[in-house]
């Protein structure tokens, strides 16, 4: 069931290969199959790229599509939600707010990086004076100071007579969070005549955020949004723009390239490798792995892949998880790599050891690619699901983990510092769009509306359960890891290099940082998406 009305017709200009142009070339390259040579005298060759229109046209077949759903349309203009009435929610609105108002300030407390929020949320420009934070949490000694230093600088903000968009959208984030509806409301509405999802990015930008905020008020003041349905699987027009997404945004493309360059390094010299992914997501990952494998030199490893096939995931809504096995299959049998696939059809929380069918002559490799975010941690429930997840990782003895994530923190922030979080994060994602897509393109608008929008309506508009794009910045997912028991590893210089050379075909804004065992990938200043490699 989609979350937003079906996607234009117009898409279909994706499979003109020659739409997205480069900056020194047409042809967008995948990983090199001479990067993992020791002879520095080889000029890297690059094979085609598997995220082309025609590797989406062969493998990826459209899936059935799935009517659009009214509601709210008033409310929301851009999307429409499904609708379902707030006061059929039967809960303690007071209890609630209390009990998640003492869970907040605990994590505040325990919460090492959240330093690196307030450092996110310095914003450039036009905006620089209007928005003053103060003290560094780290140089405070309870969670209430951290609040009152939010406080100040909304009343800061307040006080100030910009009247730009964004402006105005923290002010209305700021009459949220102090519980002023009708002030919010008030401002939602004159944003909404000054913002356009045609326009610029920062027009752009604003016009999701608003109805973020919409969304949230649409629910009468309870915590819990829940008219909006956002645990529904995608409909077959956001695969499609997904597709689009890791086309023309480099960043999520060049996580994908990280894990696969660090995963062909790991299994060098074996000849069975077992890969479990808790989700595969439409395999686009997969495709790029098997074509590398089939032109490197020598005779490649048999590959066994493992995939959950979780009924909440977005694998359902196309066949389920078998059916893109079934392409992975035909793709490496007509490539001549050793490849077999089994589906374990679960929720991912309740997976074991024995259900994953783990042989001790192969060498196993855990992905998680885009996935660990969805898992629920110990703010949400005290089962955490999220190293829950990771402890099961450890306990197959890999040679490998891979972890590509979003580098923001949407998890543990209370909903002020969060909605400042994703309003810079996803500024720099649209911005560099438009460096990508022209502007009138009605492939960008899809792929903003069917993937990007729908991530800020959950972000800004959800709570406890209901929210589930729980990202987290590297040092906490650093911490995670460790916590479980496993090791950084480095990653190859020649996987950087290869990494740094396609980046320079898109834009010289777009930008690499290698810290702490991380890969970041940004656009200009603000890191995007961080890819780590863990034993």
């Amino acid at each position: 069931m989609s979350l937003v009305r079906p996607m234009d017709q117009s898409t279909t200009s994706f499979r003109n290969p020659k739409l997205y142009s480069l900056k020194k070339s047409s042809d967008i390259s995948g990983l090199s199959p001479q990067i993992f040579s020791s002879d520095k005298h080889i000029t890297t060759t690059y094979i085609s790229d598997p995220y082309s229109a025609e590797s989406y046209e062969k493998y990826l077949l459209d899936s059935p599509s799935s009517s659009g759903i009214s509601g709210y349309r008033d409310v929301h203009p851009y999307f429409e939600l499904e609708g379902q009435s707030p006061d059929s929610v039967d809960y303690d609105e007071d209890k609630m707010r209390l009990k998640l108002l003492e869970l907040e300030r605990a994590l505040l407390a325990e919460n090492d990086n959240f330093d690196e929020i307030f450092q996110s949320m310095d914003v450039d420009g036009e905006w620089s004076d209007p928005v003053r934070l103060h003290d560094s949490p780290k140089e405070t000694t309870s969670s209430d100071s951290v609040i009152s230093s939010i406080g100040s600088s909304t009343k800061e903000i307040t006080q100030t007579s910009s009247r730009t968009p964004r402006q105005m959208l923290i002010n209305c984030a700021s009459a949220v969070s102090d519980g002023n509806y009708a002030d919010a409301s008030t401002i939602i509405n004159e944003v909404r005549q000054m913002v356009s999802i045609q326009g610029d990015p920062s027009e752009r930008i604003a016009a999701y955020m608003t109805e973020g905020l919409a969304a949230r008020l649409a629910s009468s003041g309870k915590v819990l949004y829940k008219a909006l349905k956002c645990k529904e699987p995608p409909s077959s027009d956001r695969l499609a723009a997904m597709q689009i997404l890791i086309e023309v945004c480099p960043c999520f493309k060049f996580g994908f390239m990280a894990a696969n360059g660090a995963i062909i390094e790991a299994f060098k010299d074996e000849k069975r490798v077992h890969i479990i992914d808790f989700d595969i997501s439409q395999g686009s990952q997969y495709i790029q792995l098997i074509q590398t494998i089939a032109s490197l030199p020598g005779k490649p490893p048999h590959i066994r892949l493992t995939g959950v096939d979780d009924p909440d995931s977005i694998q359902r809504l196309v066949g389920g998880l078998r059916t893109i096995g079934l392409r992975l299959e035909a793709l490496a049998e007509q490539l001549k790599v050793p490849f077999e696939f089994q589906a374990v059809p679960s929720k991912t929380s309740i997976v074991t050891p024995s259900m994953l069918d783990c042989r001790p002559s192969e060498a196993i490799i855990v992905n998680f690619t885009f996935q660990l975010h969805h898992m629920p941690d110990e703010s949400v429930s005290t089962v955490n699901e999220r190293d829950q997840l990771l402890r099961l990782a450890k306990s197959l003895n890999p040679k490998l983990v891979t972890i590509v994530e979003q580098d923001m923190n949407t998890n543990t922030a209370p909903f002020f510092p969060r909605f400042i979080e994703a309003y810079n994060y996803y500024s720099a994602v649209y911005d560099s769009l438009d460096a990508t897509l022209p502007r009138e393109s009605q492939d960008r608008m899809n792929v903003e509306k069917q993937c990007l929008a729908r991530d800020i309506v959950n972000i800004v508009a959800c709570e406890g359960q209901e929210r589930i794009e729980r990202y987290e910045v590297a040092g906490k997912w650093r911490a995670r890891m460790i916590m479980a028991g496993f090791n950084s590893q480095p990653w190859s210089a020649n996987v950087i290099e290869m990494i740094r050379n396609l980046i320079r075909q898109y834009s010289e804004r777009y930008k690499l940082k290698e810290d702490l065992g991380g890969l970041h990938f940004g656009w200009e200043e603000k890191s995007l998406i961080v890819a780590s490699a863990w034993r």
